[in-house]
């Protein structure tokens, strides 16, 4: 899509307020609204990672009301253009940016650097600048109770996984998936199809499709349409959304899915800007922080199974579960995590390979 055809979106009808040029220095803002611009990497559409951050917008709006002013662009592809975007806010003096996908590190550290009175937020990544702060969620929490699901309700203990790009973030989800199976089926095999997007319905569903013609009865994905979900529901077959609740495109299919919620994150960082008092975080949160919960389970998910997962999740809640808590090998038989040890946030934000479970070699980014 060409840049300048791309959707902007004004949210509310509040006056603009002009930029105050304030620094990062505790100095209180005016009356006039603080513009907050948002940046994402897919449309918005009803369900997915965008619509998700978009929902996260719209809870900082109702919460402050008519103290901020946001505008959304969506659909905007890493690398130059959104260099571009992330320059124009920054530009049009907006106070907060807020950058919702990985590929967007790079330009927004580059952004930052020109505009040191701009607080910017990035999503996922891991570089930090003194105007620059990171948020993350654990997803691999919640992957990790879909797999627990998965292995017991698998009959071909194989399992597809639709993957974006070999990232850490996307493997630790697949290698959660794997180790939540294994947790109750020590037979089960997760399978994977890189499709190398974001957001690409038709390579997803294709991707799903093969899966299932591979022997896969439970399919999910890291991407962001809901193709896998609906792929599962025309073959008769269980899925597994993500970001959020897909459930209205398999209503059979569905089992539940791990959602993510911005909102109160959002809010927070906004909320500190504009009493002057933010400073770089690298905030991750999960299924404690309420940033990761399971959608509604589907009737077809046994009792007690339900209950089980629910145990589970408490456990993850109260640090008393890990995904990845050791004994955890590899693909390959080699001991990453030692019994009696869990993998820290270092060591997880680096994951660069398949752990036992998982068929096939990770290729290389």
């Amino acid at each position: 899509m060409r840049t300048d055809k791309r959707i902007t979106r004004r949210i509310t009808g509040l006056a603009v307020g002009t930029a105050l040029g304030l620094a990062l220095s505790g100095a209180a803002y005016s009356q006039e609204p603080v513009k907050v611009g948002f940046v994402y990497v897919s449309p918005i559409g009803d369900a997915g990672w965008t619509y998700q951050h978009d929902q996260g917008r719209k809870e900082l709006e109702k919460a402050l009301g008519a103290k901020v002013t946001t505008k959304a662009v969506e659909n905007v592809p890493e690398g130059a253009d959104a260099e571009r975007v992330i320059r124009e806010f920054a530009a049009g003096g907006y106070k907060v940016v807020f950058t919702t996908s990985f590929g967007y590190m790079n330009p927004t550290i580059k952004v930052a650097e020109k505009f040191p009175s701009t607080v910017f937020m990035h999503a996922t990544g891991y570089k930090s600048a003194k105007n620059v702060g990171v948020v993350n969620a654990r997803f691999y929490e919640g992957r990790y109770l879909t797999g627990v699901i998965a292995g017991k309700m698998t009959k071909s203990n194989s399992a597809g996984y639709v993957a974006a790009f070999p990232i850490p973030e996307v493997v630790q989800g697949i290698n959660a998936f794997a180790q939540g199976m294994r947790s109750v089926n020590p037979k089960a095999e997760v399978k994977v199809i890189w499709v190398n997007s974001w957001f690409d319905p038709g390579r997803e569903r294709e991707a799903a499709n093969t899966l299932l013609s591979q022997g896969a009865d439970i399919i999910t994905h890291h991407t962001d349409s809901t193709a896998v979900v609906q792929a599962a529901e025309e073959k008769g077959k269980y899925a597994f959304g993500y970001h959020s609740d897909m459930s209205k495109y398999g209503p059979k299919a569905h089992l539940t899915a791990t959602t993510h919620h911005w909102g109160g994150y959002y809010t927070k960082a906004v909320q500190d800007v504009m009493a002057g008092k933010w400073k770089t975080t690298n905030v991750w949160g999960g299924i404690k922080e309420g940033m990761i919960k399971l959608a509604p389970l589907n009737p077809a998910v046994p009792k007690d199974v339900a209950d089980l997962v629910a145990a589970k999740e408490k456990d993850i809640a109260a640090g008393k579960l890990h995904p990845f808590q050791g004994p955890v090998k590899d693909n390959e038989g080699k001991e990453r995590v030692a019994a009696g040890k869990t993998m820290g946030d270092e060591e997880l934000s680096k994951m660069d390979f398949y752990v036992e479970g998982v068929q096939g070699k990770l290729p290389k980014k």
